[in-house]
Formats: structure tokens, sequence, C-alpha cells
């Protein structure tokens, strides 16, 4: 599955979940079932590849500037919360996450984000739709760790070990108005 298929899969998911018109917090189960159900139709390669590619967008979002978004957006700053939130920034689309990654700050303008209160773009149940369908679809509880880690792909994937870009310190105010205008007057105060 090349990154064309990948993002087709996941809006085409994507429309069909919005057209639900839920409540943002039930988007993130039902955008992770809506997946979960396209991969089951595929074959066992194709769900890693999947898998592979999800890792390899999550690695690219791994940048400071995106970091200091999702605090804001958040109100945290971990490892793990930020990678529940490339997931969900995944999630939300290759609109979402292109605009994203050109210009973090136009998250401001997502719906979910827009009006300020208690968002989470963050999905960490998204990370488990690729497994999940493979297990489903061969029966093996630990088959899809297996072969992802047996994957070529998989090497270069586990390197990045810090996020890209400068680092700046998100406690500054002054600064994260700077940097991100547009989240900062929706969540600083």
């Amino acid at each position: 599955m090349d990154i064309e298929e990948f993002w087709a899969l996941i809006d085409e998911a994507c429309a069909e979940v919005d057209a639900l018109e839920l409540d943002f917090d039930d988007r993130c189960d039902a955008i992770e079932r809506a997946c979960e159900e396209r991969l089951v139709s595929r074959t066992p390669a194709e769900i890693i590849q999947f898998s592979l590619r999800q890792w390899q967008l999550r690695d690219h979002a791994y940048r400071y500037d995106l970091w200091a978004a999702a605090f804001l957006i958040e109100g945290w700053w971990s490892d793990d919360a930020f990678m529940d939130f490339r997931d969900g920034l995944i999630s939300l689309g290759r609109h979402w996450y292109e605009r994203a990654l050109a210009d973090p700050d136009s998250l401001a303008h997502h719906p979910a984000v827009r009006d300020g209160g208690d968002v989470l773009i963050g999905n960490e149940d998204f990370n488990q739709a690729a497994h999940r369908a493979y297990q489903r679809l061969t029966g093996e509880p630990d088959g899809f760790n297996e072969a992802l880690e047996a994957s070529p792909e998989a090497g270069p994937l586990s390197a990045m070990t810090e996020p890209t870009g400068t680092r700046w310190d998100v406690a500054d105010d002054d600064e994260m108005r700077r940097r991100l205008p547009r989240l900062a007057g929706i969540f600083l105060h």
C-alpha cells in the first residue's frame, strides 16, 4: 500500500464518519472502526503496509512546532500524549494532516479546535486499527507485531528519538503567541 492508497482509505473513512455528524469525541472511536473495517478486506501484507505508512506519517509530524500546538490544544507535554496527538492528526484526514504540517497554527481553524474548550485531537486507539484488522483477518494474536518488525521498512522508522525543529519554552506565553498566534488566541487568556 503506497501513500496515495493509505490516504484514500483514511479519507474514505473520514467521509463516512463525518457524514454521521457525531460529536468530535465520538468521532475518534468511529474513525478507528471505519478504518479497521476497510483494512479487514485487505491482505495481511497490505495491513502491514498501512501500519508502516501510518508510522512514517507519525514520524514526519514528530516536530517541536507541532508539539507546541498540541500543548496549547490539549494542555500537556509528554511523548506518549504527543504520539496520540499525531495519530489523531492522521485520523483527521490528509487535508488536516498536510495543513498542520505546513502550518501548525492552522489547526486553529479546525471545527473542534476553533471554539476552544476541552479538545483532544489525540486518538490513542487509532494506532490499533491495523493491529485489530490483522488479528481479525489472520486469527494470529501476535502475528501483527512480528510481521511489522520483520519488515525492512521498520528499522529506519524506529530510529527517530528526538523531535525535529527548534524547541522553545511552551510555558512562555509571549513566545507561544509569537509562534502560534491563532492557537494562542484561543487557548491563552
